[in-house]
């Protein structure tokens, strides 16, 4: 049985999996299937911390484990969160996964 920290990180990324939008869908078509480079990317993939003692995670649009490579297709909801994009970017630095955003 999954812990309930766990259910909703499952139901996070499956509920962005239902909702990807066009541009979403069209990296994934490009990327999918070790289509880029022989690199296995992964879809709405979370990436689990501990932050203060307590469980978090970030949901990556697309990662690639292989070259920690994290892509984030930037929509309408990134212009209204940009302090929180930033604090993300440099945690993961932290952690040596390298972003790349389409805005």
């Amino acid at each position: 049985m999954l812990s309930s920290g766990e259910n909703i990180v499952k139901a996070t990324v499956r509920n962005l999996r239902r909702r990807s939008t066009l541009s979403e869908d069209r990296l994934w078509n490009a990327v999918r299937d070790r289509r880029m480079g022989g690199k296995k990317f992964q879809r709405q993939f979370p990436l689990r911390f501990e932050y203060h003692g307590c469980q978090r995670f970030f949901v990556a649009d697309f990662y690639c484990h292989d070259t920690r490579l994290m892509i984030e297709v930037d929509g309408p909801v990134h212009e209204r969160q940009r302090d929180y994009d930033e604090m993300r970017t440099a945690l993961l630095q932290t952690f040596g996964i390298h972003d790349s955003k389409n805005h």
